[in-house]
């Protein structure tokens, strides 16, 4: 069941309910507010006529029209997010970039994504029909968990921008693997249609899987690492370092849905797109590195072997974005990115291989170089091409050196300039373009160290220098997440153990029934624990006049719930009762509808069956476990002990995938 989005829901924001002191704060507040709910208004009138429609045409303006209004959202809850000095996360998707500023100046900026937008959902009605008609037990006894589950969820809607909102998103991915695993089954599920909005392109998909649930809110997860790596200071070392772990774990985030989920409902989910964005990501976090590598540190000197380092760094970070535009030219995604993006990126390929010349014409003019030689740069630059007639060789003379330098930072100046004329094509919806700003000042430093090179008596034209060789110090890898990997608690505990308590099984509530202590005991034996099982029961004896049966599981021991208990309490609990006997409530297993083969994901455990009926591998499984004690009728005369069991062996639990 779907809710109507509320105005001031997740699309304002999280910064709706902070006041500010300043009445021109507030003013400002009051005034994105509104733009946010007539964008809100816009987006809801566009997605039913993109529902209602079925002419391809008018679908594509609308698409157009959802974009655009996207963007706007993503542009005014950025705005609100930095009032008061509240945030520190840069504009996702629909402003273009992110930046952090330095000390000698603004740095290049980055991309972050912006999140997955959803509908409020009720968990509530489909969950409370279900515990009553499957479980047997009184959904409305479980509002707490439903409450706590359905707070979980809204505050996932729009988390706050630091490693807090990274463990909201993963706390309700934990609690969606759980719920897949108790109340989803093959053939029957809770009714539930999820409706998300496309990061991308703002269009509108909705599905009944809960696979879209949790891919969507893993794609959120991935994305919010964007926009923490993305609003780090890298004027530092330690910003520098925090930004390429942040990309990192989005990349390795987008990997893990990339693999996990197949045929996705919206286009920022698909195979090409998730693909696309990890080369982003991975271009990112390299021009981190050489931006780490960039900072100046008073250990080590910038002579002219580190400024080859640098501009062999430089080349990697290009080499990187090429591979992103040719990903990103590529149909179907060129079709999904925003044109922005694509600009940006094009810009920084040609930036920072312009980067890579002048610091490779800065090595060439250092003058300790030419005292001790300069060995390195034949290796820094690229080998020839069949058309060139001879390997690039290190002028050994100072005019020569020099004369070189001279036609690197012509590369240089030549690519800073097509920079800008590429950027100069960028429509972008800031006022203030701070990447044109870095382009610029790397442009004039550039023009300035020629002009020291520069001669009035210079007449020669510069020769063609060499492309540099792209190598780095350290090539990020994508990591995966961090999520909770079953350490979390599973709200619907209560319930009951997973393997045995989920729409999975099928079995019939029993009880209570009294079960008298005759002479010979109770007249059953009890195997394994939470639950435990009624393994055996004898002939002509108290239990089976009781109605108990081999495979029943005990779920309660004189009115107390004993899902959970194990082995030894609930004996500790027979133990103790007198002649009058015990009330047992157990559950009876049916033949399930579902015959398993193989390995069967229960939630964060796997349980190996053999095709068949799935309670007889419950009961074999409780059987290995060797946890057995017949309950005998007085202890004192037993001909045998009355815990008589050997140490259940540990059991490691399969991580879920």
């Amino acid at each position: 069941m779907i809710l109507e989005e509320r105005p001031d829901g997740p699309g304002a924001g999280e910064e709706s309910g902070r006041k500010g002191g300043d009445p021109r704060e507030q003013s400002r507040r009051a005034r994105i507010h509104q733009q946010i709910s007539k964008e809100l208004r816009m987006r809801a009138g566009a997605e039913n006529l993109y529902r209602a429609t079925s002419n391809n045409r008018v679908r594509e303006t609308v698409a157009l029209e959802l974009s655009y209004v996207n963007s706007n959202l993503q542009l005014l809850k950025e705005e609100l997010a930095g009032l008061g000095g509240g945030a520190d996360v840069g504009p996702p998707e629909g402003s273009g970039a992110s930046v952090s500023h330095s000390s000698e100046g603004v740095t290049v900026p980055m991309i972050p994504l912006g999140l997955k937008e959803t509908k409020e959902l009720d968990w509530a009605t489909p969950l409370r029909e279900l515990i009553s008609e499957h479980f047997g037990e009184d959904g409305a006894s479980y509002e707490a968990e439903m409450r706590e589950l359905e707070d979980l969820r809204q505050t996932m809607r729009s988390p706050s921008r630091d490693e807090a909102g990274l463990q909201v998103l993963a706390a309700y991915y934990d609690q969606l693997c759980f719920l897949d695993a108790r109340f989803f089954s093959p053939s029957r599920g809770l009714e539930l249609l999820f409706h998300w909005y496309d990061s991308l392109t703002g269009v509108p998909a909705q599905q009944r899987a809960l696979a879209f649930e949790k891919g969507s809110v893993l794609f959120n997860i991935g994305a919010l690492h964007t926009q923490i790596g993305a609003c780090q200071d890298r004027s530092s070392a330690e910003g520098a370092n925090s930004a390429i772990e942040a990309f990192q774990k989005a990349a390795g985030t987008f990997r893990l849905l990339r693999e996990s989920f197949s045929h996705a409902p919206s286009p920022d989910m698909s195979a090409a797109s998730l693909s696309t964005l990890e080369q982003l990501l991975a271009a990112q976090a390299q021009e981190c590195v050489f931006q780490g590598l960039s900072l100046p540190d008073s250990t080590t000197p910038q002579d002219s072997r580190a400024q080859l380092c640098l501009a062999q760094e430089a080349a990697q970070v290009a080499a990187e974005y090429r591979l992103v535009c040719q990903a990103m030219a590529q149909p179907p995604v060129r079709d999904y990115v925003p044109a922005s993006w694509t600009t940006l990126v094009y810009v920084k390929a040609e930036h920072f291989r312009a980067l890579a010349h002048y610091h490779a014409a800065v090595a060439l003019c250092d003058s300790s170089a030419v005292e001790e030689g300069l060995p390195e740069y034949e290796q820094v630059v690229q080998p020839p091409t069949p058309l060139e007639l001879q390997d690039p060789v290190l002028p050994q003379q100072l005019e020569e050196r020099r004369k070189l330098a001279k036609a690197h930072l012509k590369q240089a100046v030549l690519g800073q300039e097509e920079a800008l004329r590429l950027h100069a094509r960028c429509r972008v919806q800031r006022k203030v373009d701070l990447l044109q700003a870095v382009v610029t000042q790397a442009l004039a430093r550039s023009l300035a160290k020629y002009s020291e090179l520069e001669r009035e008596d210079d007449f020669f034209e510069a020769a063609q220098a060499p492309e540099i060789q792209p190598k780095t110090q350290q090539k990020p890898e994508a990591r995966m997440p961090s999520l909770p990997q079953g350490r979390a608690t599973d709200i619907f505990y209560r319930v009951g153990p997973l393997p045995v308590f989920s729409v999975k099984n099928r079995w019939r509530l029993a009880g209570p029934v009294h079960v008298a202590r005759g002479e010979h005991g109770f007249g059953f034996t009890l195997r394994g624990d939470s639950p435990v099982l009624i393994a055996a029961v004898t002939a002509g004896g108290q239990a089976e006049a009781a109605g108990l049966k081999e495979g029943d599981y005990i779920v309660s021991v004189n009115g107390q719930p004993c899902k959970w208990w194990r082995h030894a309490e609930v004996v500790a609990q027979l133990r103790g009762v007198g002649e009058a006997g015990v009330s047992l409530q157990v559950v009876s297993p049916l033949p399930g509808p579902e015959p398993r083969s193989g390995m069967a994901s229960v939630g964060h455990n796997a349980v190996a069956c053999p095709q068949g009926d799935r309670w007889p591998a419950l009961l074999r499984s409780q059987r290995e476990c060797g946890l057995e004690t017949s309950v005998a009728a007085h202890p004192s005369t037993s001909p045998r002990p009355l815990l008589g069991w050997s140490r259940k062996a540990k059991q490691g639990k399969r991580p879920r995938p």
